[in-house]
């Protein structure tokens, strides 16, 4: 059986998708998630292994880690999916927020990557690490602040990752802007958001499955980061 591909938050969304198209090509996953969804279950079922995991912590990170390395020889990829969307509120320390959206997005996978890279450069095969970014690196945010700037480290992580180990494994990007709306997004919201794009459409999850999909098949791609944004640039 082929190294299994590492894929964390895949309880919903991007990561679901991708864990189910993986599995759908007979690709062995292993995946986190945060919080019990029903998804999870079909994930099960479907042959993925499923680890909870918190990577709000120190502790949570050594946990998942740890997991990994009982369960694993190798692994052919990971995509570090999983995320978090903390806005500057009154509620919520600056400080907290800062450390949080800095842990989640840039110190989890700065750790995981260093504790798991001898399982991607075991055995033959090509080998990954996808980082999950997000378009508002590129503008920033009066809203979400610290969000922006962790996803501005995890971006900068992929350069780093991508000298350390080259040319055994090759390390990427995907920025993604909007993708799919979530349920309770009204109808005035939905109009504003597909303006801000050139291509003006809610595209789903198969562009980044496709994406995704793309990045692992190419063997002469690394330290780059793909837009995934409908030309949200130029709108």
């Amino acid at each position: 059986m082929s190294a299994p591909i590492l894929i964390t938050g895949a309880g919903q969304r991007i990561g679901l998708a991708f864990a189910h198209h993986c599995l759908a090509q007979g690709q062995p996953v292993v995946v986190s998630y945060r919080s019990y969804r029903p998804a999870v279950d079909a994930l099960q079922k479907a042959g993925a292994e499923c680890l909870a995991a918190d990577f709000s912590s120190d502790a949570g990170v050594d946990d998942f880690i740890d997991q990994v390395r009982a369960r694993s020889n190798g692994l052919r990829a990971i995509i570090h999916n999983a995320s978090d969307w903390l806005p500057e509120t009154p509620e919520r320390s600056a400080t907290e927020t800062m450390q949080t959206m800095m842990q989640v997005h840039a110190m989890a996978p700065y750790r995981i990557n260093l504790a798991l890279q001898n399982l991607l450069t075991s055995g033959d095969g090509p080998r990954d690490i996808i980082h999950m970014t997000d378009y508002v690196v590129e503008k920033g945010s009066a809203k979400h602040i610290a969000y922006a700037a962790s996803k501005a480290a995890l971006a900068n992580l992929t350069l780093s990752f991508a000298r350390l180990l080259a040319p055994r494994v090759k390390v990427n990007s995907v920025a993604p802007s909007l993708i799919c709306f979530n349920a309770g997004d009204d109808a005035a919201y939905r109009q504003k958001a597909l303006g801000k794009s050139l291509l003006q459409m809610e595209p789903g999850e198969a562009v980044a499955v496709q994406t995704l999909q793309f990045i692992l098949d190419n063997p002469y791609l690394t330290g780059r980061t793909l837009a995934l944004d409908g030309g949200r640039h130029l709108a």
